[in-house]
């Protein structure tokens, strides 16, 4: 039987309470017979669309999303809503014409013009990303997403001056933002300036994420009394490689047990426990890639790192430990456990590479194209090793054939 237009209404009615309520399973179950009722709806498609949005069920919500725009032509937010749910699908350039049709019924409206600047750099168009951002920025000039967005776009084309200003000003909106704090650290520690950059790149502490962490007071800085201090990497898998490279290059310069991954027990200079062994003798605990900051390094004023066990005994042949291919008719040695056979190292940030660099053997670290910001901002000598020498990618070929 036919619904009555009141009970139409009624439905309509109970389902917008239930949204409201956060109950979006059982609004979306009465806008489904509103809309079975009234498939010509635009009000009704469009509620709809948003409850499986909030659902998260993208696919369900893309169709009536799609038919709500036909019947509210005159709509900015059913426009804006329907470009949402294509963004999510990642269908971008069919969001940027929703956004375009959402623009022209409402000119002037920041978020629009944020929406467009998202999809455009979705989309590779990033100049014209850049400036639906500045458009979005000069209506509402302490837009976050905004300033954020437009931040990484200046920063990833070298203009570190505009984009730390686009963080300062976001900051000014929200000051003990996290995430905010730690991408201003990354980009000043990247410009080599450590003095500003390291205690905003603690805010990495406060984000979610999988970040191991032991159930230990986390060292400051200050002397201990009544128990040792732990160093530790800050990895969820200790065994990985970025665990073992933070190992061997930054457990130096302070006295402290190292938490280790398996693979590096027996080989440091420092005291030693394992992941899951028994932490009652520490008083405090500090990551690894904290110590810059808590002990007041600088590139100009590194402390050394300490011998290894391990011996090097040099053959003829080269460690090649980098995902660029070597020169032809080069003797190369892949296998990381007989690095300490090398006469020379060439290789990628990698554990290897470090190992390397302090057994003392001649090695060549070959910089991606977004380096780590502890090697500096400029290649050469670098203070970590003194047998170490950062090279960008291009000129590795050449240096190898010198060597």
């Amino acid at each position: 039987m036919p619904l009555s237009q009141s009970q139409i209404q009624a439905l309509g009615r109970d389902a917008l309470q239930r949204a409201a309520a956060g109950d979006f399973a059982g609004a979306e179950r009465l806008l489904a017979q509103v809309v079975e009722a009234q498939p010509n709806s635009g009000q009704a498609l469009h509620l709809l669309g948003q409850v499986r949005l909030k659902l998260g069920r993208l696919d369900a919500a893309r169709e009536p999303l799609e038919r709500a725009v036909k019947f509210l032509p005159r709509d900015a937010a059913a426009q804006i809503n329907l470009a949402g749910c294509l963004t999510m699908l990642g269908e971008h350039q069919h969001a940027l014409t929703a956004l375009e049709r959402a623009a022209k019924l409402k000119p002037g409206d920041a978020a629009i013009a944020h929406n467009r600047g998202r999809a455009l750099e979705a989309l590779g168009r990033l100049n014209d990303a850049e400036r639906a951002y500045d458009e979005a920025l000069s209506i509402d000039h302490r837009l976050l997403p905004s300033l954020s967005a437009r931040a990484g776009l200046l920063a990833a084309r070298g203009d570190w001056m505009g984009a730390l200003a686009d963080l300062d000003m976001a900051l000014t909106s929200r000051p003990n933002d996290a995430s905010l704090r730690l991408r201003r650290g990354e980009l000043l520690l990247r410009q080599g300036d450590w003095l500003r950059g390291l205690g905003d790149y603690e805010a990495r502490l406060e984000l979610p994420g999988e970040r191991y962490s032991p159930p230990l007071p986390r060292w400051q800085g200050e002397p201990l009394s009544g128990g040792k201090l732990l160093i530790y990497p800050e990895q969820a898998d200790i065994e990985s490689d970025a665990a073992m490279r933070d190992t061997l290059m930054l457990a130096r310069g302070v006295e402290a047990v190292v938490q280790t991954p398996d693979r590096l027990a027996g080989k440091l200079d420092l005291p030693t426990v394992r992941r899951g062994d028994p932490l009652n003798e520490f008083a405090a605990a500090a990551p690894l890639h904290s110590l810059p900051f808590l002990l007041g390094w600088t590139l100009d004023s590194l402390p050394r790192a300490g011998p290894l066990p391990l011996q090097a005994e040099p053959s003829d042949r080269i460690g090649w430990f980098s995902s660029q291919e070597p020169p032809p008719g080069i003797a190369v040695e892949r296998d990381a456990d007989r690095v300490a056979t090398c006469r020379l190292v060439v290789g990628d940030d990698r554990p290897a590479t470090h190992m390397a660099a302090r057994l003392g053997i001649r090695t060549i670290l070959v910089q991606g194209s977004t380096p780590d910001w502890l090697w500096g901002a400029q290649p050469g000598p670098s203070p970590w090793y003194a047998v170490l020498d950062v090279v960008r990618e291009n000129d590795l070929p050449e240096l190898i054939q010198r060597s």
